[in-house]
């Protein structure tokens, strides 16, 4: 059983920046694929980025070259750096975890352990 939680997230102006963390707690977490997503009320859940445990990364469209993830196996925390943010960033965002071996973009219904979510607000 892994459990995720997150923190980081707060109230931004624009163009301001913030970064998330997501500590895992559970046996052989360092083997997991992250998925940070996303998810307005609503809506259902976009996946802005994720790294499998060989530290491959992928962004979405709506986030390439003003976030970036990266992961400190030693701590069990991956972390989410956002830059330049929007009013359209505001949202929940997750941490998610798949027992992928290699690739992390998948469905959120794919991946098996979730966090709490973290509020994200971009305003002025």
């Amino acid at each position: 059983q892994l459990q995720l939680m997150e923190s980081g997230g707060g109230l931004v102006q624009p163009g301001g920046s913030l970064r998330l963390s997501c500590v895992a707690s559970g046996p052989d977490s360092g083997y997991y694929a992250i998925g940070w997503f996303r998810r307005a009320p609503g809506k259902e859940h976009e996946q802005i980025s994720c790294i499998t445990s060989s530290h491959k990364t992928f962004y979405s469209d709506s986030v390439q070259g003003r976030f970036s993830i990266w992961r400190d196996n030693t701590k069990n925390t991956t972390y989410l750096q956002m830059n330049n943010l929007k009013p359209e960033d505001t949202d929940v965002y997750y941490c998610a975890a798949h027992q992928a071996l290699t690739g992390c973009s998948f469905p959120g219904s794919e991946f098996s352990y979730w966090g709490q979510g973290t509020q994200v607000t971009v305003s002025s």
